[in-house]
């Protein structure tokens, strides 16, 4: 069943829905290609097999007696290792929480699930997601498909790999400072961040202090993207942030891009550095929209770097997560991690005031350019994806730069809660993926999709996937 390993989850719920194969055949499909392959990429850390195969079984059953199932039935998915599935470990690839059985489904696993999409296993992350690249002292290094030296990036790197390596066709993500977009970008997949709000977070035993985390998919493609937020979006009472489901399902809607946009285009947001080959491939990518015949401008303005200040405020989230349990387990969490949340408990009223007005100035000038585009590109990533096992690039192209250099064009956009997509923009000389970002105003989820389907038909990626 190889041949079903690249193939869209689009396309799998339609052949399955039409009984030209069943939903048994995939999941067979996918655990024969994870037992081939995974070993090599560390792309989940833990698996429901029997489980898997007996629910794709009885949904087979459903659908020969023509009993209604839904949009995603019979899809495998994989669930990001910092969120709850009922009856797995939840361990956030820190050894502290190594037996930490989850009892309930978080929201968008639960809605996924109620859509006819059948958890396969939970793909690895960095500790807490806190790096973006995927390795920690629990489950070890994940490893790109691409090229296995590299790493897939983080912190959703378990869940790009399994997509890129052809092992499920989609995976859940989450993404506080780039963890979708980054691996998407190191990947070639599609990521999708959406509004923050769009889905609904948790349920968790407190109330998120940064306002920055967003969930949202890992796909092959946009249109699985989109009926990936059709099943998960809107309102839930559990997170009083979340926001209500669009007008119109995004799949619906998704092909009806507006002609001769604005669009902007940012190459450095005025203080990122890229490298070359990464550039060559993004310019190609926004001749796309060009030649699409939208009007592309090279915008002259720039963001404030909030950097520093983004980095203190996700570290809040991070505190509320490990307080009272790191006196218990100092020695086995990682040390710049204990050393984040100590600085966390430190934190004045007066640092949090300074962090948001910083975070009123970017959205200041957000509004200045979105009253004149449409839309924004940037690179989604300065650097092509670098060792599997760390450290982050701190010199582009013979010229340093600061720690957040290596990540220079997600976080500001998880500090301003807008949504963002990466696209692969081509591979490198050296064969590595390289992404797009596009950005539009927020709660336009439905204005990036289109954009990004657009691009996608106009630069199909089909083809460029692996052979592994």
């Amino acid at each position: 069943m190889t041949s079903l390993a690249y193939k869209p989850a689009w396309e799998l719920a339609d052949l399955m829905a039409r009984k030209e194969i069943s939903p048994t055949e995939v999941m067979r499909a996918a655990l024969e290609r994870i037992a081939q392959v995974n070993p090599d990429l560390n792309a989940f850390v833990a698996l429901r097999a029997e489980e898997a195969l007996a629910e794709a079984e009885a949904l087979t059953a459903k659908i020969s007696k023509g009993e209604n199932v839904g949009p995603l039935a019979g899809l495998p998915l994989g669930v990001k290792d910092l969120e709850d599935t009922a009856g797995m470990v939840t361990s956030y690839g820190s050894i502290p929480f190594k037996d930490n059985m989850a009892r309930r489904d978080s929201i968008q696993v639960a809605r996924l699930k109620a859509a006819g999409a059948i958890v396969v296993g939970k793909t690895n992350v960095p500790e807490f997601g806190f790096t973006g690249f995927t390795k920690n002292r629990l489950h070890g290094i994940t490893r790109n498909p691409f090229n296995r030296e590299r790493t897939p990036g983080g912190s959703s790197g378990g869940a790009a790999a399994a997509i890129a390596g052809g092992l499920v066709p989609l995976c859940t993500g989450s993404d506080a400072g780039g963890s979708i977009r980054i691996p998407s970008s190191y990947s070639g997949c599609f990521g999708l961040k959406p509004s923050f709000g769009r889905i609904p977070a948790g349920p968790a035993p407190f109330v998120s202090t940064s306002a920055m985390i967003v969930m949202g998919p890992l796909t092959r493609c946009v249109r699985d993207a989109a009926l990936y937020m059709d099943a998960a979006m809107g309102h839930h009472p559990a997170d009083p942030m979340s926001l209500p489901a669009p007008a119109r399902p995004y799949l619906a809607c998704i092909d009806e891009l507006p002609k001769k946009l604005r669009i902007a285009f940012s190459p450095t947001l005025g203080y990122a550095v890229v490298q070359k080959e990464i550039m060559a491939c993004v310019e190609k990518a926004v001749q796309a929209f060009e030649d699409m015949g939208h009007q592309v401008e090279l915008w002259p303005g720039s963001l404030p770097d909030t950097g520093d200040f983004w980095g203190a405020l996700i570290a809040t989230d991070i505190y509320a997560q490990l307080e009272g349990v790191l006196e218990k387990e100092r020695d086995q969490i990682g040390r710049t991690l204990a050393a984040v949340v100590d600085q966390t408990a430190a934190m004045t009223v007066a640092q949090l005031t300074a962090i948001q007005q910083l975070r009123a100035k970017l959205n200041a000038e957000l509004e200045k350019l979105f009253d004149r585009f449409d839309l924004l590109l940037t690179p989604t990533m300065p650097t092509e994806a670098f060792a599997a096992g760390g450290p982050p690039p701190s010199v582009i192209d013979g010229q340093p730069i600061p720690l957040l250099g290596a990540v220079a064009f997600t976080y500001p956009f998880n500090f301003s809660g807008h949504p963002a997509a990466s696209v692969p923009a081509g591979l490198t000389p050296s064969g590595m993926p390289a992404g797009l970002q596009i950005v539009a105003p927020r709660h336009r989820d439905d204005l990036v999709l289109q954009a990004a389907y657009a691009y996608e038909r106009v630069r199909p990626w089909d083809g460029h996937w692996p052979l592994c």
